[in-house]
Parts: C-alpha cells; sequence; structure tokens
C-alpha cells in the first residue's frame, strides 16, 4: 500500500493506492472518489456492540468501508471538517484518538473506546476516547491545523484543541483553578498531561466557530 496526503494544513485529503488483495478501512462516509472496479464493503469496525459505542459516545461512525480492488487501483478520502490529516505507523504499540478524528487505518489496526471519567461528561468533548493497537498505519484529521509538541514534563490543554497522544503520557481531567474559575473562566475542564511524549494539538475548535457563528444569528 501506497499513499499521499495533499491539501494540508487547510484541506487535506488523503489518496490511498491499493495492490492486489490489499485493502484498506475508511471512515464511513469519508471516500470522496475511487478508481473503477474498487470494491466496498461496509462493515462494523470491532463488532456490533464496540461499534456502537463508538458512534453514541466517540463520535465516530457504526460502518466502515473495507476497500479492495482486485487489480490495484486508488482510493481518495476526505474528512467532514477542513483541516490537516496526520499519517502515524504503529509497531505493537498504541495511540490515543479524539473523537472525531480517525480517517483510515490498514486492517491490522484494532479500535476500541476508552472511558476517562463521569467528569467528562459535562467537558462538551465527549467521555470516552479511542485507542488504536497493533501492526499497520493510522490516519487522522484535526480541525484547523495541526501543532506537535513534545512533551517532557507537563502541559495543560483545553480539551477541545487535544487531537491525539502517545500513551506515555498520562492525564487527569481538571477544572482551571477554583470553582468560580472553572465554571465562569469561559475554559471549562482542562486536560493535565504529565509524562515524556508526542502530542498533537489543532489550532481551531468546532465549538469556538459554533459559538461565535450563533452570535451572529441570535
Amino acid at each position: 500500500m501506497q499513499y499521499e496526503i495533499a491539501g494540508n494544513p487547510e484541506y487535506g485529503q488523503l489518496s490511498v493506492q491499493l495492490g492486489p488483495g490489499e485493502t484498506f478501512v475508511g471512515e464511513g462516509g469519508s471516500m470522496s472518489w475511487m478508481s473503477e472496479g474498487m470494491e466496498m464493503n461496509s462493515r462494523l469496525l470491532g463488532g456490533f456492540f464496540k461499534a456502537v459505542i463508538r458512534r453514541l459516545v466517540a463520535g465516530e461512525s457504526l460502518f466502515v468501508g473495507e476497500y479492495s480492488h482486485p487489480h490495484g487501483g486508488s482510493v481518495t478520502f476526505s474528512p467532514s471538517q477542513p483541516g490537516t490529516i496526520v499519517q502515524r505507523t504503529l509497531k505493537g504499540d498504541s495511540f490515543i484518538l479524539t473523537k472525531g478524528s480517525f480517517l483510515g487505518c490498514s486492517p491490522g489496526v484494532e479500535l476500541k473506546t476508552r472511558f476517562h471519567g463521569i467528569k467528562a461528561i459535562f467537558s462538551g468533548e465527549g467521555a470516552f476516547f479511542i485507542e488504536c493497537s497493533g501492526e499497520g498505519d493510522v490516519f487522522f484529521n484535526s480541525f484547523g491545523a495541526i501543532v506537535e509538541k513534545e512533551v517532557r514534563g507537563s502541559l495543560i490543554v483545553d480539551t477541545s484543541h487535544v487531537v491525539a497522544w502517545e500513551p506515555t503520557l498520562t492525564y487527569a481531567l481538571k477544572g482551571m483553578g477554583s470553582i468560580k474559575s472553572t465554571l465562569f473562566s469561559g475554559e471549562g475542564l482542562v486536560l493535565h498531561f504529565t509524562g515524556t511524549g508526542r502530542i498533537y494539538l489543532q489550532t481551531r475548535t468546532m465549538t469556538s466557530l459554533a459559538g461565535w457563528l450563533t452570535s451572529f444569528v441570535t
């Protein structure tokens, strides 16, 4: 399998070139165009109950498309939101994604949900993350550009700006100081990351955009 990412950082799109017998798993509804003769089978990734949980709590589709071509061909995917696409290779390790950021993966990658506390339900960003593990390539996307930061110690991040991170980092969901600051600062809950590892942050958020647009229609 070969791939090409074009359009970064504003409007990233992913094109995958498959050889005979190779397959690729894409997020449901993200296919833009493909070669004639490309075969696509819809399936529940990880089984019915895992897929339902991903849809309800992690913002991902119930179904994914498994693409293949008997003689080799290409298929292109575009995320639902404008921004950057990033590739990550897994070699028996794991990687954490926030809701709505999964775009596609090779068939050796397993997706499962991770719960991060009752408090997270009130964060506005969902109570579950997606853990990618196994062998193969993972592709994920952001809203806006992606900033990669190497954490050595600690880092505090607004929940809506986190896209992905390495599991060598541990995290805690906390308020912005006092109860008054948490409720009225406009920041709400934040993630305190500690340890050593890489984190991917997005420069824009859908919630901020929605709030800005609302001011013009109310």
